[in-house]
């Protein structure tokens, strides 16, 4: 006994120096969890309940870059850290998390509605992290991004219509203990001939600070517009702006055809100062307006790593600043470069408020997706404000919930308000939206009529449209459905896994990977399905440290 009180002693004295030494961050709390609605009674669904609680929301405040965030929205994460050490991991990179969309019951709310969005940087994000040996953090995950960053196949739309909406489902194979149906709501619009796109006004506006003096920061960024430039056809012109810790025009409107000029002035660049994004934007548009051409596309193009650390720091009050350009029909896409210091959430924010849409690019063969082989989609807009409603039907479906999209929300009674802001839509580009479904026991009939709604750029005319899904669209097995639609729905379970998604607990990457393996036959002459079965592996990889 004595020998035992000798060690205890020695232990309490032990932990008493470490912890004078230094003591371990706080633990962020988890948020809580709000109960799931009540299960209706086995004999009235496909299997018996189970009662689980559905994940809320945490509560998302704007901070500024150079602020601390609170627990619940951390600035930067570096929650998926299965290594004993992350020596090697990008420090100080800022992303938000927005939570996890709850499970809705249809009888306290029948309607779903969301902003579409095209934007694709926060899997390239993933993929960067995990070419570099390390998992991306949980707060970087959004689910509709790794969704939409891969071709679906839908249908051309109609020579009378610029959009097709494209319904379909099936079982989740990733629910163990109760069937859950799988929705796809597919948005595609038509495509633009590069001959026959509009002539463009681009500004490049291109941050050049000391934290882009990197190759794949201004190197990349040089050889991306390289890759544009040589795209461009008579009749565009190009513009650029660079900043550090002040603005300056280096290049004035410039005809494409002067395709030497124009690239001399680029690879003429060279990193300075600080960063002021407010006043790289400003003049940006500024500039931009100065080119503007009533019958042409007109767009802003930011390319930086996101920090902004003089002037105006925040995304709203850089924007605020500009806000009249953008109302002229001058749009904003941004382009993210380097790892280590890089700011997503700024990024993000800059295109969702700008009327534009935000990639990062990690490789030349991102930059060359989007500049060469998907050069009209990047630069010409084919919808405005573009929103979608999901009316579900209640006799036919007990609950359902959203995959992804949690920042892209927008109140049911807003659907049909013009005057919200909303997403918007390049030429050619196609737009996936998941949702997990309960449906009855033996019900059968409309499942859900899905409204799309819009604004042409042209004629300023807003459009609607709608279709409906019924329960014999659904296929039996997963594996009878459309390969594409399989691949989304195993891309969005990856996604909720990396995420640490409440309703992925019981998958793994294990889980995630048979089913990518298999999918990998059928899309055998596809790139980005082999990179992903790759993505896949390394991730599991991973987590196994």
């Amino acid at each position: 006994m004595k020998t035992k009180r000798i060690a205890f002693t020695t232990l309490l004295i032990a932990a008493f120096l470490l912890g004078a030494c230094g003591s371990a961050a706080p633990t962020a709390e988890e948020a809580p969890a709000e109960e799931r609605p009540a299960e209706e009674s086995a004999s009235e669904e496909y299997a018996a309940p189970m009662e689980e609680p559905a994940a809320e929301e945490a509560p998302i405040t704007e901070y500024s870059s150079g602020e601390a965030a609170p627990s619940s929205a951390p600035s930067y994460s570096d929650s998926n850290q299965p290594k004993s050490e992350r020596d090697d991991e990008p420090t100080d990179m800022f992303f938000e998390g927005y939570g996890t969309n709850p499970i809705i019951d249809t009888e306290d709310d029948h309607l779903s509605t969301f902003a579409l969005d095209v934007d694709t940087g926060s899997y390239t994000i993933m993929r960067n992290y995990l070419n570099d040996g390390n998992l991306p953090p949980e707060d970087s995950v959004r689910v509709e991004e790794y969704i939409n960053y891969f071709e679906q196949d839908y249908p051309q739309p109609s020579a009378r219509q610029a959009f097709s909406i494209n319904l379909d489902g099936a079982p989740s194979p990733f629910t163990q203990t109760e069937r859950y149906e799988m929705m796809r709501v597919g948005i595609q619009g038509y495509n633009v001939d590069h001959f026959d796109r509009k002539d463009v006004s681009l500004t490049f506006v291109i941050d050049v600070s000391g934290s882009m003096d990197m190759d794949n920061r201004l190197g990349l960024v040089k050889r991306s517009l390289e890759m544009l430039v040589e795209q461009l056809r008579r009749g565009d012109q190009v513009s650029i702006v660079v900043y550090g810790s002040n603005a300056r025009v280096v290049l004035d409107p410039t005809p494409a055809t002067d395709k030497g000029e124009i690239l001399s002035a680029i690879y003429a660049l060279r990193s300075e100062g600080s960063t002021n994004a407010e006043a790289g934007l400003k003049l940006g548009y500024k500039t931009a307006m100065r080119a503007y051409e009533a019958d042409s596309i007109n767009r802003v193009i930011l390319l930086s790593d996101g920090v902004a650390n003089v002037g105006k720091v925040e995304a709203n009050a850089i924007l605020a600043e500009v806000q009249g350009y953008v109302d002229e029909g001058i749009t904003l896409a941004t382009f993210g470069f380097g790892m280590d210091n890089y700011n997503d959430t700024l990024m993000e924010q800059f295109a969702d408020n700008g009327d534009g849409f935000y990639a990062y690019i990690d490789d030349t063969g991102e930059a060359k997706r989007l500049f060469v082989d998907d050069l009209t989609s990047t630069l010409q807009t084919i919808a405005m404000d573009a929103k979608v409603q999901v009316d579900f039907n209640p006799d036919v479906v007990s609950r359902y919930r959203l995959v992804g999209y949690e920042n892209r929300d927008i109140a049911d009674d807003d659907f049909r308000d013009n005057s919200v802001d909303a997403g918007e839509i390049g030429a050619g580009h196609s737009v996936t939206a998941l949702y997990e479904i309960k449906l009855y026991r033996e019900a059968y009939g409309r499942v859900a009529t899905v409204h799309m709604r819009w604004e042409d750029p042209d004629t300023r005319q807003v459009v609607e449209i709608e279709k409906d899904i019924y329960t014999e669209d659904f296929a039996y097995d997963f594996r009878e459905a459309d390969p594409y639609f399989q691949r989304a729905v195993v891309v969005a379970e990856y996604a909720e896994v990396l995420g640490d998604s409440y309703w992925a607990e019981d998958s793994d990457l294990d889980d995630v990977y048979d089913e990518a393996r298999r999918l990998e036959d059928y899309f055998d002459r596809e790139d980005a399905m082999e990179e992903f079965v790759d993505l896949v592996k390394q991730a599991r990889r991973e987590m196994r440290w």
